[in-house]
């Protein structure tokens, strides 16, 4: 909301604009009246609406042992401090502004309204009674009328009054609520005996008949005694809601009183206690200080006694030494003794044990030698009767497939026998129609006789050479179907014999690989044999 002030030669600057960059080489914190107004009333100095860097208030911190994590904490109490004056420094500029418009008019009077409004400013400006309001609107009429921007159509006489009477007419039919209430709250019986209204009515009249010469009629009396009340009511309304807004404003200057005052408690508490934090960290560090020269010295006397310890130690070790290397000579003399001794010993149960392995050695020859020679006997009988099984498995399939083959051909040669059946049946029946035909068109076409004979003729020497065709054809199909059968037959006897002979071949690499292993288990117990005996 910006001021409404005429511009000065300096920078503008009010609550809005005063914290931007443009205003930072400016000699001024405000130079807005209205904003100075609303720090004067609120008694914040306009210095302490602008906010300082962090950097800023750190170096203006008095004590420097304070870490930097409590100025942080003191400096956003800071900013919200100053954020909390500036808003309220705008309200209060808010308000200034609301008053400001309110004393202004908001229409253009005629000369009677403007001795009347001119009275309402300056009992605003300087409350009394009503009589002393009435006793000084005399000069306060005469001033306004001067400086009032109609003074011109005032003089003009009595057609400019009786314009200004018929817009003041004009404005009370527009609100005819306002009219009704004042005609229902006083009448003109009561204005006429209020001594106080009889007499400023008679003052107004002489101020206007002096000024215009004009006489007043009972009808612009009766409007100005209205307007008179409606003044008083406003003034007396005015004076009410200032005194509600004044009570208003105290108790929160109060309650902002209040809140400054506890965010000081709660600064210097602040304060406080960050004092005790430096208080007890100066005492920490003088008993940590403390304690590192008891430790010290703890420390000393505890290598002191070390040392001692350890020279103890020493003379004891050497002595200790000593004892050993004479115990140790002697015992080296009895082991060597019981070495030989017992070196006699593992000789003589070295050898009972070689003779003994020797004897198990030849023992598990013997039965590997004999179980070897079972398994062999047992995988050949096992691979004679698999032969056996193979070799039955295929002449069974053998005479299967010539059976199956033996079908097919029989059954193929029904089949073409049964199709020949047909074809002769279905020819021999077509002879014997076309011969009824035949005959019975010979019936009819006796010149035409000659000429049939020779097609029946025709025909049947065409139906000859179709079943000598149709023989050839079944005599081929039925050798084509014996040459497939024979493949077929050949192909699965070749795929039997491939198959025996891949099995033979499994079979045979079994036995190799049986062989290779027993091979070299032997090579290992012969290894093992010429290691123990090497031993």
């Amino acid at each position: 909301m910006g001021d409404s002030s005429p511009p000065s030669p300096t920078l503008h600057l009010d609550l809005d604009n005063f914290d931007t960059t443009d205003a930072e080489d400016s000699t001024y914190v405000l130079t807005s009246p209205r904003s100075l107004e609303s720090c004067a009333r609120l008694g914040v100095k306009p210095v302490q609406l602008l906010i300082k860097s962090l950097n800023d208030f750190v170096d203006d911190n008095v004590n420097p042992d304070i870490p930097f994590k409590a100025l942080t904490v003191l400096y956003e109490a800071y900013e919200r401090e100053g954020r909390g004056i500036l808003r309220l420094c705008r309200e209060e500029r808010k308000k200034v502004i609301l008053e400001t418009k309110e004393r202004r008019p908001s229409v253009k009077l005629s000369a009677l309204e403007t001795v009347v409004e001119v009275e309402s400013r300056n009992s605003l400006e300087d409350p009394k009674s009503t009589e002393d309001a009435c006793d000084g609107l005399r000069t306060g009429t005469t001033q306004s009328v001067d400086h009032s921007p109609r003074r011109k159509s005032v003089s003009n006489g009595r057609s400019s009054y009786s314009a200004a009477i018929t817009r003041e007419q004009n404005r009370n039919s527009l609100r005819p609520t306002d009219k009704n209430m004042m005609v229902s709250s006083l009448s003109l019986g009561d204005l006429r005996h209020s001594p106080a209204t009889e007499r400023q009515l008679e003052r107004l009249t002489r101020d206007v008949r002096k000024k215009m010469n004009v006489t007043v009629p009972e009808k612009d009396r009766k409007i100005a005694a209205l307007m008179l009340v409606k003044h008083q009511e406003e003034q007396t309304r005015l004076r009410l809601s200032q005194q509600e807004e004044q009570e208003r404003e105290e108790a929160r200057r109060q309650e902002e009183v209040r809140r400054v005052q506890a965010e000081r408690r709660r600064k210097k508490e602040v304060e406080k206690s960050m004092q005790r934090w430096q208080d007890g960290l100066e005492a920490r560090r003088r008993q940590k200080e403390r304690q590192k020269k008891e430790l010290a010295g703890q420390r000393e006397q505890e290598v002191l006694l070390q040392e001692d310890r350890w020279r103890r130690l020493t003379e004891e070790q050497e002595v200790r030494k000593k004892d050993k290397k004479e115990m140790a000579r002697r015992e080296a003399e009895e082991r060597k003794c019981l070495q030989e001794q017992l070196l006699k010993d593992m000789e003589h149960l070295e050898q009972a044990g070689r003779e003994k392995e020797v004897q198990l050695s030849q023992e598990k020859e013997q039965r590997a030698r004999r179980s070897r020679v079972i398994r062999e006997r047992r995988e050949r009988k096992r691979l004679q009767q698999e032969n056996q099984r193979e070799h039955l498995r295929c002449l069974l399939l053998k005479r299967e497939v010539q059976q199956q083959m033996e079908e097919e051909e029989a059954l193929m040669r029904s089949a073409l026998e049964e199709k020949l059946q047909r074809s002769w049946e279905k020819r021999a029946q077509a002879v014997a129609l076309r011969l009824r035909e035949l005959q019975e068109r010979s019936a009819r076409e006796e010149e035409q006789i000659q000429r049939a004979q020779l097609r029946a003729s025709w025909h049947s020497q065409q139906q000859l050479r179709e079943k000598e065709v149709l023989a050839q054809v079944s005599q081929r199909r039925m050798e084509q179907a014996s040459q497939n059968a024979h493949t077929q037959r050949r192909s699965r006897a070749q795929r039997a014999q491939q198959e025996n002979m891949e099995r033979l071949l499994c079979h045979q690499r079994l036995l190799d690989r049986i062989q290779r292993e027993e091979d070299t288990e032997r090579q290992l117990r012969e290894c093992c044999l010429s290691l123990k005996v090497w031993c």
